[in-house]
């Protein structure tokens, strides 16, 4: 397939710019592709001077050209574009319109001037079409073409070096050695003629370009055989040989010693398009063309064009999608490098795609584009680290548990742990680092760090924790029972045995407890703080337990009244007989031993300091000889470690009397009605009745006793016996309401039961005068008249 020119129109005849024409051209010819390697030929001259006839034999171009048959006219309108056939490197030929036209008119020069400013800006080489006998001559049609070419030049600011390649057409008779000399003599002259912008008044025509002149032979007159020459490429004639020569010259023109000039000004093939719209919008808008700040402005569009289409890319890549959606299940192993090499992969694309642009520009766009496109990788990485953080944070508390049960110190298990889960975190990072990124994790680590610490403080609160409460019901267990037995007991000592039994429980619990918190290498103002706790607690214990029974005390001193009311000193239940027992004495000793009991619970007494609570419930409740308790608190005394005011006191002992008074009276009843019954006798009368009847009844049965023993020994008792047994039926017998002999201790003792079932069983039951007596005293009383 035969390789083709794609000529289009660039630049329209009314100005406008053909972008979509100038697009196409260049994805046809893949002119991108080529980077810096690749030229821009323009040619310039009067009209119908043959310059598109010369471009389409030079290029084997398709240029429209004109024919001559038809007249001499304009035939190419505006800039047309096209790429060069078998010229290397890439060519690009502009084909522009011709100056001093008939249609343009003679003072319409506004769009020549633009066109030829524009050629000089983006050609390397400028052909430039002049007629051969116009040389030498003071008003030719070459001097205002070069008048034009040379004031557009110093529009140009730093402008590169071009070269200007003369070809001079239809050359005559006249030697080329003497046709150069007055070429370049008046090239000189115009240059000279031409206002300079400051600074570049004695600059010389070499710095700006690089002049070559050729000559070329009529092509009207020789056409048939300069196409022959041409193809079969034959050295006969002038102008077959300067074409195919000039052809040639055009190979590697930008290779060193090449036809182009020196580039420094050219912008990478990429770039072209923008480049050439950005250039021949400035010429419309008249202003004076900056070269090296375009180049920068084409280098900064085309570069950030190109990190914006990697960017897209980069966003779009299957492999970073699955990656990104892998790290959100949990850590990917090689996270690092398989981010790295996504991102550099784009990098390096970019660097290739804008190598040739101005290293500034590219660097800057480069970096800009690494930012974008690591904070749009950076959740990843985030979502990354937080994993790895999760996972050392759970592997900690996992490990210290686990250890813990290994029995190790708290201090160094949880040292040993959290290096062993930071050093597995560090190492997860580093596999996760992206070398270009040099994302730091040390926040992360440092929140690590935080957690594991507040995890630890956590774990150890709770572990110290169940162990006070651990101790705290051991020292619970140890209290109850014993403190419940000594407050029941109320004797004087009690409180010293309290205040013993506390210590040594306490000091026993607390030396088990040092020993067990030895591994948490805790600070003495925490152990202390501890120990502290663990006091207040035992103590909380006694006070708690003395509330408890303050709350049952009048349960607690009628029972103490019944021990000691209805018992003696050895435990043998009292009996009521006549005149053995003192019951006053003994009501006044059950009376104050309950009394005591009560004096006991009024207080809590841990401080050993000593108090008058006794004294004054025995003077006030007993003896009668102080004043009536009135007061709600007890002196010397605080108010937290009182159970009972004076004022309940006062009310309980109250109710106390009230409720044991009856068991008083009853006991008092009894022991009168035992009297009654032992000093009883029958009646004199009675004496005589029984005197009498017995002795005639005992004659009669004698004097028929002879005759019961005929019947037998057996018979004759059994008889006698039916005889008496009703006579002594009839002695009388004791008044009914006397009370039984006294019960045995086991018998009284399932009676006092019956009577305070409502109380709290006791060790020692004691037995209750109540049970002694199923009748009310007003019942004996009666019963004893009565029979009397």
């Amino acid at each position: 397939m035969e390789e083709d020119c794609f000529a289009t129109q660039l630049i329209y005849g009314d100005g406008q710019f053909n972008r979509d024409g100038l697009e196409c051209l260049i994805k046809k010819v893949n002119l991108a592709d080529y980077g810096l390697s690749y030229a821009v030929v323009a040619i310039v001259g009067p009209q119908s001077s043959g310059k598109s006839t010369l471009l389409n034999h030079l290029f084997e171009t398709n240029f429209r050209e004109m024919d001559a048959y038809r007249g001499r006219s304009q035939t190419t309108k505006g800039i047309w574009i096209a790429k060069c056939i078998g010229i290397e490197p890439c060519t690009i030929a502009l084909d522009l319109e011709g100056t001093d036209s008939g249609e343009r008119g003679e003072d319409d020069t506004t769009f020549e001037k633009q066109s030829a400013l524009f050629a000089l800006a983006i050609s390397d080489i400028v052909l430039i079409n002049m007629w051969c006998h116009d040389i030498g001559r003071e008003q030719a049609a070459n001097k205002p073409l070069l008048k034009t070419v040379f004031q557009v030049m110093m529009r140009l600011f730093s402008p590169r070096k071009t070269t200007l390649l003369f070809v001079i057409r239809d050359k005559t008779k006249t030697p080329f050695e003497f046709l150069e000399p007055i070429l370049r003599e008046d090239i000189q002259k115009i240059w000279h003629a031409v206002p300079k912008p400051h600074g570049h008044e004695n600059t010389h025509l070499s710095e700006f370009f690089n002049v070559e002149v050729v000559a070329l032979s009529s092509y009207e007159e020789k056409e048939e055989k300069f196409k022959e020459e041409v193809a079969h490429n034959l050295r006969c004639h002038l102008l077959c040989l300067t074409v195919a020569q000039l052809r040639q010259r055009f190979m590697h023109s930008i290779s060193p010693g090449g036809l182009a000039g020196d580039r420094r000004g050219v912008v990478s093939a990429s770039g072209f398009s923008f480049s050439a719209q950005q250039i021949w919008k400035d010429i419309k808008e008249n202003k004076d063309l900056d070269l090296p700040a375009h180049k920068v402005m084409v280098a900064t569009f085309r570069c950030e064009e190109i990190a914006g289409e990697k960017l897209a890319q980069l966003t779009l890549d299957e492999g970073w999608l699955a990656l990104e959606k892998a790290v959100e299940s949990g850590p990917i192993p090689g996270f690092g490098k398989k981010l790295s090499s996504i991102l550099e992969r784009y990098l390096s694309e970019y660097d290739s795609e804008t190598i040739y642009f101005d290293e500034g520009v590219r660097n800057v766009k480069r970096k800009q584009l690494e930012s974008k496109a690591l904070d749009f990788l950076h959740p990843a990485y985030i979502t990354m680290v937080g994993h790895l953080h999760s996972k050392a944070l759970e592997n900690f508390k996992t490990g210290v548990e686990n250890w813990l049960e290994e029995g190790e110190g708290f201090a160094a298990l949880v040292r040993a742990c959290k290096e062993y889960c930071i050093l597995e975190f560090d190492q997860g990072c580093a596999d996760a680092f992206v070398q270009l990124a040099g994302w730091d994790a040390s926040k992360i680590k440092e929140k690590l760090q935080r957690d594991i610490d507040a995890h630890a403080s956590s774990f150890c609160s709770a572990k110290l924790s169940d162990l006070i409460v651990n101790y705290e019901r051991q020292l619970s267990t140890a209290l109850t029972e014993p403190l419940e037995s000594l407050l029941e007991s109320g004797e004087r000592d009690t409180w010293t045995s309290i205040r013993k039994l506390l210590k040594r429980e306490t000091e026993a619990a607390l030396l088990e407890f040092l020993s067990a918190v030895a591994g948490f290498e805790l600070d003495k103002a925490d152990i202390t703080a501890m120990e502290q706790k663990i006091r207040d607690y035992a103590r909380n214990v006694v006070e708690r337990k003395a509330r408890e029974e303050a709350g049952k005390v009048l349960i607690r001193m009628k029972n103490r009244f019944s021990m000691v009311f209805n018992y003696g000193c050895d435990s043998i239940p009292r009996v009521w007989t006549a005149g053995k027992e003192d019951i006053k004495t003994i009501t006044k000793e059950a009376r104050s031993a309950s009394l005591k009991l009560l004096s006991v619970i009024a207080a809590i007494r841990l401080d050993e300091k000593p108090d008058k609570i006794e004294k004054i419930l025995f003077s006030s409740l007993m003896d009668g000889t102080t004043a009536p308790l009135a007061s709600t608190t007890w002196e010397e005394v605080p108010s937290k470690d009182t159970l009972l005011t004076p004022v309940r006191c006062k009310s309980l002992w109250k109710q106390f009397k009230a409720e044991t008074e009856n068991n008083v009276t009853r006991a008092l009843s009894y022991q009168k009605a035992c009297r009654r019954k032992n000093n009883w006798v029958p009646p004199m009368w009675a004496i005589v009745a029984m005197i009498v009847l017995g002795f005639s009844e005992l004659m009669l049965q004698l004097r028929n006793l002879d005759g019961e023993f005929r019947n037998g020994t057996v018979a004759a008792i059994l008889s006698v016996s039916s005889r008496f047994l009703p006579t002594v039926l009839k002695i009388p017998r004791p008044p009914p309401g006397l009370p039984p002999a006294p019960q045995a201790p086991q018998q009284l003792h399932s009676v006092v039961s019956q009577s305070f079932g409502n109380q709290t069983p006791q060790p020692n039951p004691m037995p209750n005068f109540i049970s002694e007596s199923s009748v009310s005293s007003s019942n004996i009383s009666s019963d004893c008249n009565e029979y009397s």
